[in-house]
């Protein structure tokens, strides 16, 4: 397990797992930039989209790569962020049509909810929809380890 920290978040990865932790980098210049995390069983690539754009086209079939944007403290008390605390997923949440890219094969889950004060998107995408029961252990391994202040 390798501990990763930035921007008050906290996550234990498991080995083979990479990540970081940033700002935002798809807001035009000026805006505020939000804090996004990439959490992946493959590597990552230098530049990626905030919720994946370059990543998810590296993926194979064993793949994972979980997302966490922070939409920051005006969202919190929102209804869309009305759930409490890290959630984890199950087999049945993920769903083709959720992507962000379409690509043959994958398939995604997406939740939203508040911890710390702050207001969470969480996007998870899988390589192969048909084997995710195989890596879904693993995400919620990194989503259980997580720690937000």
């Amino acid at each position: 397990m390798s501990l990763l920290r930035g921007e008050g978040i906290d996550v234990e990865l498991p080995p083979g797992w990479e990540g970081a932790i940033g700002r935002s980098t798809e807001l035009p210049d000026g805006a505020q930039r939000n804090v996004v995390a990439h959490f992946a069983s493959f590597p990552l690539p230098p530049r990626r989209g905030d919720f994946g754009g370059g990543a998810v086209d590296l993926m194979d079939a064993g793949d994972a790569l979980v997302v966490l944007f922070d939409y920051g403290q005006s969202a919190v008390g929102s209804a869309l962020f009305a759930s409490e605390g890290v959630p984890s997923v199950i087999a049945s949440d993920f769903d083709r049509d959720i992507l962000q890219k379409s690509i043959p094969g994958q398939s995604g889950v997406q939740r939203f909810f508040t911890v710390a004060g702050r207001a969470f998107c969480l996007y998870v995408v899988v390589g192969s929809h048909i084997d995710r029961a195989e890596v879904i252990p693993a995400v919620n391994q990194v989503l259980e380890s997580l720690r937000i202040s």
